[in-house]
């Protein structure tokens, strides 16, 4: 049996098609056929090679990945093989939680295998979704999405998690005011619906794209802001009174400094997103204002699962996703990268 990928050859470059025999599952292995596998951010980071460090600085990432690689780690899909060594049923649909540690270290003991010193990451580290098939490396880490929609799935196992687990961080602050939610790409507006369910209030938004604003208006904001109008800062305290948790789904330098410009003492901003860049502060400004910044890397196993049960019971609107075929990942790609989509786009295998 063969399978077809949408291959990264060299950095830098499109992805352009290759075709292998599809694995053999051994052991615990898990051979699923991809039926949806989201397209997110990072995998233009992992296209180029680096993470922009700003100052012109990068992170290299193209250590320990033999071409050609398969991106991609927002993966829902069926069932098609198994090893003889894993409890899996052959034609189940499963959504394949991706952050897959070395289960040796620290990190992984303790359940986070999202920040594993020596990882397994679907898309990242191993091949991944942007294919007919993935193998997977035990059935621990397929979870039954039933009912939703497979692209809805696929989203939630990056886009949903990363949203959630930096949501979960900020429910002390939430009690206090409404949040606010910095970069309204797909996990921004993830973010938005999870947030009205988890804490029953609409948050502020803020994002420099008009139609990224308009989106999340519709999608139930309850003010959308822009955060290269000097203006705003001001208008965001005047209608919130006081700012005590945001999430920067951004992560740049711009993001990041209006986030913490408009935190009140006592404030927290949760800090998601790769898009790159420095921040510098006086010291004295944490003790001073009792500021926390905290990062977060997608989410734990426990967490996937849970997420998949709220969204489950609350029947939480999912933001915006659109489905095109396998072979126009690297035209996807290169839309994300110019700012054309709005929510999530998913292939179909």
């Amino acid at each position: 049996m063969q399978m077809r990928r949408q291959s990264l050859t060299a950095y830098g470059t499109a992805l352009c098609e290759t075709v292998i025999d599809a694995p053999r599952p051994r052991g615990s292995e898990v051979l699923v056929r991809i039926a949806r596998c989201g397209v997110c951010h990072s995998d233009l980071h992992m296209q180029d090679g680096f993470f922009k460090l700003g100052d012109g600085k990068t992170l290299d990432v193209r250590a320990g990945r033999t071409l050609p690689f398969t991106l991609g780690h927002e993966i829902a899909g069926v069932i098609e093989e198994s090893g003889p060594d894993a409890d899996a049923r052959v034609g189940a649909q499963v959504a394949v939680y991706p952050w897959i540690g070395c289960g040796q270290c620290a990190a992984c003991k303790a359940g986070d295998e999202n920040i594993c010193t020596a990882p397994r990451h679907l898309g990242t580290t191993v091949d991944g979704g942007f294919a007919t098939h993935v193998l997977v490396p035990h059935p621990r880490y397929l979870i039954d999405y039933a009912p939703l929609p497979p692209g809805y799935a696929s989203a939630l196992m990056c886009s949903g998690l990363t949203a959630y687990a930096a949501l979960k961080r900020l429910s002390d602050r939430a009690a206090r005011a409404p949040l606010l939610l910095v970069g309204l790409g797909g996990v921004g507006l993830m973010g938005l619906a999870l947030a009205q369910a988890m804490y029953h209030e609409a948050p502020f938004v803020a994002d420099i794209d008009t139609k990224k604003r308009e989106a999340a208006l519709a999608a139930g904001a309850r003010e959308a802001f822009d955060p290269s109008d000097p203006n705003s800062r001001k208008a965001l305290l005047k209608a919130s009174g006081s700012i005590y948790a945001a999430c920067d789904f951004a992560g740049s330098d711009a993001s990041l400094n209006f986030a913490t410009g408009v935190l009140a003492k006592g404030g927290k901003v949760v800090v998601t997103g790769l898009i790159g860049g420095g921040y510098s502060t006086a010291v004295a400004m944490f003790p001073l204002k009792a500021m926390t910044i905290e990062g977060t890397m997608t989410g734990t196993l426990a967490e996937a699962h849970e997420l998949i049960d709220l969204v489950r019971t609350r029947a939480i609107v999912p933001p915006p996703i659109a489905e095109r075929p396998l072979d126009q990942a690297s035209k996807t790609l290169d839309d994300l990268r110019a700012g054309k989509i709005v929510g999530r786009v998913v292939l179909t295998a």
